[in-house]
């Protein structure tokens, strides 16, 4: 016989749960998000030996915390959900470390480009995702891509630089636009890659989805996206 908690968690789980299309759709999103920021922690951590001072340093660890530190709520949420967080995380491995192994920087200047706007890309797109989500999950993921102000340090840090050497500005910019097609790239391999995903965009009877040209809005509002973020780092898109 169930439990009064078990049947409290139950009667407080979404009804949509009861799919089980959409129970591992959500599975794979948080397993996603969670591998990619353990492997943002990771890229963080290395980056902070290229700091060239103290403060940029103690900059970048915070930032890394914090990555690591958005880990636990994913994954206690995926217990609750009865899945393995490990196990959630392991099918999205091998094309996040892919993307890491194309894009690792040369320098500080491109791995702060890449926190900035690689990561930002990426975090557009769970959040476009997280429209067709229950509202519990979709406030998790949400909550899970802020960044904390840590932006405003690599806005400020790169356009400073620029502003010394106005010759950075062009290979930065080179670098952004290099960042986004393999960012892309990601994206749509993921999506295409896992069914579950695929199925939640695609929508159901009782939620709505995306057709051909909805999609297409999306990757066109990624992109717009980007655009602003390149002209907040003083770079050309």
């Amino acid at each position: 016989m169930a439990s009064s908690s078990d049947r409290e968690s139950e009667q407080e789980r979404p009804l949509v749960f009861d799919d089980p299309a959409y129970r591992e759709a959500v599975v794979d999103l948080l397993g996603v998000i969670s591998y990619g920021e353990i492997s943002a922690f990771e890229r963080l951590a290395e980056d902070a030996k290229l700091a060239p001072t103290l403060e940029d340093k103690v900059a970048i660890g915070t930032m890394a915390a914090a990555e690591f530190g958005r880990v636990h709520r994913l994954h206690a949420r995926l217990v609750e959900l009865g899945a393995d967080p490990f196990a959630a995380m392991k099918p999205f491995r091998a094309a996040i470390d892919l993307f890491h192994e194309h894009t690792a920087p040369a320098d500080w200047y491109e791995g702060l480009v890449k926190a900035y706007v690689g990561d930002g890309l990426a975090d557009d797109f769970y959040r476009e995702i997280a429209a067709y989500l229950d509202a519990d999950t979709r406030d998790l993921v949400v909550a899970s891509l802020d960044d904390s102000g840590h932006a405003e340090f690599v806005v400020d840090r790169v356009r400073a630089a620029i502003a010394d050497d106005p010759r950075l500005g062009g290979r930065l910019a080179l670098w952004g636009r290099r960042l986004m097609g393999e960012a892309l790239t990601q994206a749509q391999r993921v999506a295409a890659d896992r069914d579950a995903l695929s199925t939640l965009l695609a929508g159901g009877v009782d939620r709505p989805g995306l057709d051909l040209a909805a999609i297409g809005r999306m990757f066109t509002r990624l992109t717009e996206r980007h655009a602003e973020r390149m002209e907040r780092l003083g770079l050309a898109s």
